[in-house]
């Protein structure tokens, strides 16, 4: 008991973690523990992430992050099809998962350079913050300069296809006379944008399962410090 007061009266103490000592009274770990464990985890769901959805079927043969059509073109497709545009539309579908993954190994390197990045103050709000910390941390962290390497990928890909380009005409009318408006508007932003939530939700998942089994990862420093939470 005494070894943990000293633990958390160093901590905060210190000013270094802000938190209650309810999070902090059954914790045997350092600062410095506490944050290695932290950039393992989000470094070990990276790499899961990347790995998983950057490959043929990536995104398309998951349904958790396979992306659909347009919510526009998803209401005109019955009509569509009884035009002889069904062919089209599960091209365009295709199309729109295959230009994901070919985007998402691009992530890796801004991934585990925020990593590096991360502060004391960003550690705390993972430790503590719940199954979508990691998830919230990286978007904050990466989402819009992902977003930017993304797009010309994405974009070399879909615009191989007729109905992409003339989606986006009609669609780009559309958002002009405030009909749509952000990423429905354009299919390349909307792919980049399903791409990053794909990407994402990858990631929260790996960390959950770190939460939930930290000894089963196999390491000491996770086992230390998320199996005291």
């Amino acid at each position: 008991m005494l070894q943990r007061r000293l633990v958390l009266s160093s901590l905060v103490g210190a000013g270094a973690w802000s938190v209650a000592p309810t999070v902090w009274s059954a914790s045997l770990f350092t600062q410095s523990e506490g944050t290695q464990a932290l950039r393992t985890a989000l470094e070990r769901g990276a790499n899961a992430a990347v790995a998983q959805l950057g490959k043929p079927d990536g995104f398309l043969g998951n349904e958790k992050v396979r992306i659909h059509l347009p919510s526009v073109l998803e209401d005109a497709a019955p009509l569509l099809k009884s035009m002889g545009k069904g062919k089209q539309l599960n091209e365009l579908v295709t199309t729109m998962n295959r230009a994901a993954e070919q985007a998402v190994p691009l992530a890796l390197p801004l991934l585990k350079s925020a990593i590096k990045s991360m502060s004391v103050t960003d550690a705390q709000r993972i430790l503590t913050g719940g199954d979508t910390s990691v998830t919230t941390f990286f978007a904050d962290k990466t989402r819009t300069p992902l977003g930017e390497q993304f797009l010309p990928i994405v974009t070399k890909v879909t615009q191989r296809l007729s109905l992409a380009k003339r989606y986006n005409a009609v669609a780009g009318k559309a958002a002009s006379l405030g009909l749509l408006k952000g990423e429905q508007a354009n299919v390349e932003q909307y792919v980049t944008a399903k791409a990053l939530d794909g990407l994402y939700l990858i990631i929260g998942e790996q960390e959950k399962l770190i939460r939930q089994d930290p000894v089963g990862t196999g390491s000491a420093i996770l086992k230390k410090v998320f199996g005291s939470l």
